[in-house]
């Protein structure tokens, strides 16, 4: 016995070997390689010849948070999650109950249609939405004209680019969501809007006093995921407006890719990279404390039984 027992840790060992070979090669190795860069001046003449390589320390760093367009990189960000990811959230769950009501025909047709903008590429969907934006020969442009406003400059005009790619995001992002909230919706026992409406509890009330409740795990989990990718936005303005107009759709990751890619300041874009991730970091363990500290949905009449 004792035998069988001293050859599952080496087996158990060998079984994980391969995955942890993996994750240090392409995660932790990248990673701290990315963080030795962000305290060096590593920048194309470094890369022609490594002699030109300095250690600078936290130089990159503090350069970089009084640069004024990495704050307005960092504002526009804020600006975009602050809106977009509500916004998100919101669509997601209404379209989930949306197909999952029992009066719903068809309900696996519209999951799908819902959810095609998900598996699209994005840079392709993005190339449409541009299009989509075109201020003269534009689908919402003609829409619009219809009802008489004139056109609007969707993505070149600073009052409006920014609301025009949080659209697109809504848009092209909602139906992961959804799919996770009709899974939640469907794991909320029946018998609690049994007991709701014997109790003559309506529509509204019991989505709020059964509904929410019991989903309030599945939003916590949809909710850390988004603002965890909206913070990355990249393709969207990159695609779309390139930053502009004015700086007004530049974001820290398309900051980070100019900085490495453009002008070859692979310090300072690795820099901007541990910022962001500091930023995250600190905004997960946030949502898990908050989340720890809240408490727990009620498990419906009787308790758990």
């Amino acid at each position: 016995m004792s035998a069988v027992t001293g050859r599952e840790p080496r087996a158990a060992a060998i079984l994980v070997s391969p995955a942890l070979g993996a994750i240090v090669a392409f995660f932790l190795l990248p990673v701290l390689a990315a963080l030795a860069l962000s305290v060096t001046d590593f920048d194309i003449y470094a890369l022609a010849d490594p002699a030109n390589l300095r250690f600078v320390g936290m130089r990159n760093y503090a350069r970089l948070l009084a640069d004024p367009t990495f704050r307005t990189a960092l504002w526009n960000t804020t600006s975009f999650v602050v809106v977009a990811a509500p916004l998100s959230i919101a669509v997601s769950l209404g379209a989930a109950l949306l197909v999952d009501a029992r009066l719903a025909r068809g309900a696996a047709f519209h999951r799908t249609v819902l959810f095609l903008p998900v598996v699209t590429t994005l840079v392709a969907a993005a190339v449409v939405w541009r299009y989509l934006y075109h201020p003269r020969f534009g689908l919402l442009n003609h829409a619009l004209a219809f009802v008489g406003v004139g056109p609007v400059d969707w993505l070149g005009d600073p009052r409006w680019a920014m609301p025009a790619i949080v659209f697109m995001t809504v848009w092209k992002t909602f139906g992961f969501n959804m799919v996770i909230f009709v899974a939640g919706l469907r794991s909320i026992s029946p018998r609690l809007y049994e007991a709701a409406s014997l109790d003559g509890a309506g529509p509204l009330a019991t989505f709020r006093h059964v509904t929410l409740p019991q989903l309030a795990p599945t939003t916590a989990f949809v909710t850390l995921m988004t603002v965890i990718g909206d913070f990355q936005l990249f393709a969207e303005p990159y695609v779309m407006t390139q930053g502009g107009p004015g700086d007004s759709t530049l974001s820290v990751v398309l900051l980070m890719y100019r900085e490495g890619f453009r002008w070859w300041n692979l310090g300072t874009a690795a820099a901007t990279a541990f910022v962001l991730f500091v930023i995250i970091l600190a905004l997960s363990a946030l949502g898990v404390a908050l989340r720890r500290g809240a408490p727990d949905a009620p498990a419906g009449p009787g308790g758990a039984s």
